[in-house]
């Protein structure tokens, strides 16, 4: 069982994944990710950073900021490799879009790219849609944009 936790951003755990995910993108892409994040950025109530933790082992981190009053960003969600194919992606999805609709939330957006299949297959089956470019990658050849209402979600569960 994965228990979700926020954290700050710049804890020292947090760091801890930010930073492999970082690697992930250099292995990947060939290069860090360029987006700018600020603390006060996943503080409540403009933001959180959550981590997942396995009994003592954080396995798990991702974020939710707020664009608008009423949309969300997805930042750094990520998995450590040896925690994968646990489901553990889908539960931290839910897990963001529920904070992001306590936040206010009523739209969620995200950016991730063409060497990410595993992301793209998640967020796909989990109802987002490809939608307009945004942020530092609105031009680049292998980013996808995608973003999905909070709102239909909450009716689809009723």
């Amino acid at each position: 069982m994965i228990e979700f936790r926020p954290a700050p951003l710049d804890a020292p755990v947090s760091l801890d994944l930010i930073e492999a995910v970082q690697q992930e993108y250099v292995v990947r892409y060939g290069s860090r990710d360029v987006s700018q994040l600020s603390v006060a950025e996943f503080t409540p109530p403009q933001g959180i950073f959550v981590i997942g933790w396995d009994a003592d082992q954080p396995v798990a981190c991702g974020g939710v900021r707020l664009v608008t009053p009423d949309v969300g960003e997805l930042k750094r969600m990520y998995v450590a490799p040896a925690a994968r194919r646990r489901g553990i992606a889908r539960a931290m999805l839910a897990n963001l879009e529920s904070q992001a609709r306590t936040l206010g939330a009523t739209r969620l957006r995200l950016e991730t790219g063409l060497q990410q299949p595993e992301a793209l297959s998640l967020y796909a089956s989990a109802g987002y849609l490809e939608t307009e470019p945004f942020g530092p990658y609105a031009g680049a050849r292998l980013a996808r944009h995608f973003a999905r209402s909070l709102v239909d979600a909450d009716a689809a569960r009723s």
